[in-house]
């Protein structure tokens, strides 16, 4: 008989179910405010009122400028706009040719950094992660020398598969004092961490709005008014001739909401989620045979638990885990699919017999004391028996 117990869904890493009020304030935008913000008439100048309403709630809530804030289709599209416009316009203006990142960013980052190397001509420095997953301040001030061949940095605020927290204000401080720009992928940061872009020292910021409550298919990039850059998307003149296309409205709408409710509950949610979290860390750590966490038990995002289990494998561990009600990941989830070691847990020099065992948990609003409990009963049940014992 089927598992009639409702699943607990501990992959909000992955996603997140939009919110109801957030799915309230959307539905208006699908239908008879439908406008197309550009146009000059009343109907399109009802959307644009919206449109640009969203455009300050997004940037009152980070500490930006209204015009810094670019409406983008989610976390991939804004990086890969980081990276290309500032890189692309800083090598025109100045000829820097270096970027600087990390091993353990996201694709959207790894991946179009190795594309300006390899179709562009970038120089690219990836700077040494320790055993936990941070990188030191000292590492970035040696890679950066005098700044002047350095077109831009990019290091994520949290790690989406570990859960890490960078000391990017300190990062910052060193690019801001050679007028280097610092882009931080905030995709997972956002709705846990405060953004304040002042304090983070950052030129640009990207997120997207599933990750808290909101749509997919959307997301906003943050860029400081000055930061040399060339659209990623030409076309018409959106978003200040910085992103062409009419702007997804109801979307944008949806995640703004979704941004100011998440903030309204941060520190409160943050709080409970940190103590559940560290629940199932230790329950983990003393019920399973043979396991380690991986990244640094702090500074680490307050819902997210990431461990190694040695011996199994991460694809057997997840279907059981799901057949007894339970949604987890092995860890990011646009790469899980493809049974490859990470390379974030490469990076952190974990040889790949145990990265494929690698198990990630992310709670969220539903989480409880209870599902915690349920899963700490199950789990060790589970790598027992995939063990052979």
């Amino acid at each position: 008989m089927a598992n009639q117990r409702p699943t607990i869904y501990l992959d909000h890493a992955a996603t997140t179910p939009v919110a109801p009020a957030v799915l309230a304030a959307m539905q208006p935008y699908f239908s008879e405010l439908y406008g197309n913000p550009s146009s000059i008439h009343r109907v399109g100048r009802r959307a644009n009122v919206a449109l640009e309403q969203a455009r300050r709630t997004v940037a009152e809530a980070i500490g930006a400028l209204p015009k810094e804030i670019i409406f983008t289709s989610g976390g991939t599209e804004g990086d890969n706009a980081a990276l290309r416009g500032i890189a692309l316009a800083r090598n025109a203006a100045t000829g820097a040719n270096r970027i600087i990142t990390s091993p353990i960013e996201h694709h959207a980052v790894l991946h179009t950094a190795f594309d300006l190397r390899d179709h562009f001509g970038f120089d690219l420095t990836l700077l040494p992660v320790d055993r936990d997953g941070l990188i030191a301040p000292s590492e970035l001030e040696r890679a950066l020398g005098d700044g002047h061949d350095i077109a831009v940095v990019s290091i994520m605020l949290a790690n989406n598969e570990i859960g890490v927290i960078q000391p990017l204000a300190a990062l910052g401080e060193l690019c801001r004092a050679l007028g280097v720009p610092l882009h931080t992928d905030a995709v997972q940061a956002a709705g846990k961490l405060a953004l304040d872009v002042t304090e983070l020292g950052v030129d640009a910021l990207s997120t997207s709005g599933h990750k808290f409550y909101g749509p997919k298919g959307v997301g906003f990039l943050y860029l400081r008014h000055g930061t040399p850059y060339l659209p990623l998307l030409t076309g018409g003149s959106h978003e200040g001739n910085r992103r062409a296309g009419t702007e997804n409205v109801p979307l944008i709408v949806g995640m703004a909401q979704a941004f100011v409710l998440v903030e309204a509950e941060r520190a409160a949610e943050s709080a409970r989620l940190r103590v559940l979290r560290d629940q199932l860390i230790g329950g983990i750590l003393e019920e399973v045979a043979d396991v380690y966490l991986t990244g640094a038990p702090e500074p680490r995002l307050p819902n997210l638990a990431s461990f190694v289990l040695r011996g199994v494998e991460a694809e057997g561990v997840l279907i059981a885990l799901d057949l007894a009600g339970i949604a987890a990941s092995s860890g990011s989830a646009c790469t899980s699919a493809a049974q490859q070691p990470s390379h974030v847990l490469e990076a952190l020099g974990i040889t790949a017999p145990d990265a494929h065992g690698g198990l990630r948990f992310s709670l969220g609003r539903s989480t409880t004391v209870d599902d915690i409990r349920y899963v700490l009963e199950k789990l060790p049940q589970i790598v027992t028996q995939l063990r052979g014992g």
